[in-house]
């Protein structure tokens, strides 16, 4: 299983930019695919998550309203749209799927998650 995050960069503040998840040898339909982050000499944060199978999603306070995940099943790939960004949002961003096995699971955990991707850059700088 083989999760690729594309689609970081450098933006300036208050700019844009669309992360993409895609997946090989996984189907997606029963998994929650959630975005981390990490910030240099940070720990990794939750950004947010989608559940393939219901299409629900959630995001914390912190990127409400300025970031939107969606997923494509038929294409086996999560987006991340980022609007404006600020200098805060600059880190590696991650995504990550794992399957709910009981009522417990916490998507904002990211030792809850088996399969990860190797990350993208984002850099939010004038």
């Amino acid at each position: 299983v083989q999760l690729q995050a594309s689609g970081g960069g450098l933006v300036q503040p208050g700019g844009s930019l669309k992360l993409s998840c895609a997946a090989s040898s996984l189907p997606f339909a029963n998994y929650v695919v959630g975005w981390f982050r990490q910030a240099p000499g940070k720990e990794r944060d939750f950004v947010s998550c989608i559940s393939m199978n219901s299409g629900s999603n959630y995001s914390p306070d912190s990127v409400k309203g300025r970031f939107t995940i969606s997923g494509d099943s038929a294409k086996n790939t999560v987006y991340l749209q980022m609007n404006s960004l600020k200098p805060e949002d600059t880190a590696v961003y991650y995504c990550a799927a794992g399957e709910p096995m009981n009522n417990n699971w916490d998507p904002r955990r990211y030792d809850e998650y088996d399969h990860w991707g190797r990350g993208t850059q984002v850099t939010v700088s004038s």
